[in-house]
Protein backbone atom coordinates (compact mmCIF):
# COMPACT_ATOMS: atom_id res chain seq x y z
CA UNK A 1 0.00 0.00 0.00
CA UNK A 2 1.39 3.37 -1.00
CA UNK A 3 1.37 6.46 1.19
CA UNK A 4 -0.60 8.34 -1.47
CA UNK A 5 -3.38 5.76 -1.22
CA UNK A 6 -3.47 6.02 2.56
CA UNK A 7 -3.60 9.83 2.52
CA UNK A 8 -6.59 9.70 0.16
CA UNK A 9 -8.64 7.57 2.59
CA UNK A 10 -11.25 8.92 4.98
CA UNK A 11 -10.89 8.24 8.73
CA UNK A 12 -13.55 5.51 8.50
CA UNK A 13 -11.73 3.83 5.65
CA UNK A 14 -8.49 4.03 7.63
CA UNK A 15 -10.14 2.30 10.59
CA UNK A 16 -11.52 -0.45 8.36
CA UNK A 17 -8.19 -1.01 6.65
CA UNK A 18 -6.39 -1.05 10.00
CA UNK A 19 -8.75 -3.71 11.33
CA UNK A 20 -8.23 -5.80 8.19
CA UNK A 21 -4.45 -5.55 8.47
CA UNK A 22 -4.48 -6.40 12.19
CA UNK A 23 -6.46 -9.56 11.38
CA UNK A 24 -4.02 -10.45 8.62
CA UNK A 25 -1.09 -9.86 10.97
CA UNK A 26 -2.67 -12.20 13.51
CA UNK A 27 -3.12 -14.91 10.87
CA UNK A 28 0.45 -14.47 9.63
CA UNK A 29 1.79 -14.89 13.16
CA UNK A 30 -0.09 -18.17 13.50
CA UNK A 31 1.18 -19.38 10.14
CA UNK A 32 4.74 -18.55 11.13
CA UNK A 33 4.38 -20.35 14.47
CA UNK A 34 3.05 -23.50 12.81
CA UNK A 35 5.59 -23.43 9.97
CA UNK A 36 2.99 -22.82 7.26
CA UNK A 37 4.09 -19.30 6.28
CA UNK A 38 5.34 -19.19 2.69
CA UNK A 39 5.69 -15.46 2.04
CA UNK A 40 7.80 -14.29 4.96
CA UNK A 41 8.17 -10.80 3.51
CA UNK A 42 4.43 -10.24 3.90
CA UNK A 43 4.88 -9.98 7.69
CA UNK A 44 7.12 -6.95 7.23
CA UNK A 45 4.81 -5.37 4.65
CA UNK A 46 1.77 -5.69 6.90
CA UNK A 47 3.64 -4.28 9.88
CA UNK A 48 4.74 -1.25 7.87
CA UNK A 49 1.27 -0.73 6.40
CA UNK A 50 -0.19 -0.72 9.92
CA UNK A 51 2.35 1.89 10.99
CA UNK A 52 1.65 3.97 7.89
CA UNK A 53 -2.10 3.93 8.52
CA UNK A 54 -1.68 4.80 12.21
CA UNK A 55 0.61 7.71 11.30
CA UNK A 56 -1.78 9.16 8.74
CA UNK A 57 -4.76 8.71 11.08
CA UNK A 58 -2.91 10.58 13.83
CA UNK A 59 -1.96 13.37 11.41
CA UNK A 60 -5.56 13.73 10.25
CA UNK A 61 -6.84 13.74 13.83
CA UNK A 62 -4.30 16.41 14.83
CA UNK A 63 -5.17 18.46 11.76
CA UNK A 64 -8.88 18.38 12.59
CA UNK A 65 -8.35 19.55 16.17
CA UNK A 66 -6.07 22.47 15.31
Amino acid sequence: MKAVDVHAMTPDQLDDELAKLKKEQFNLRFQRATGQLEKTARVRQVRRDIARIKTVAAQKAAGNKA
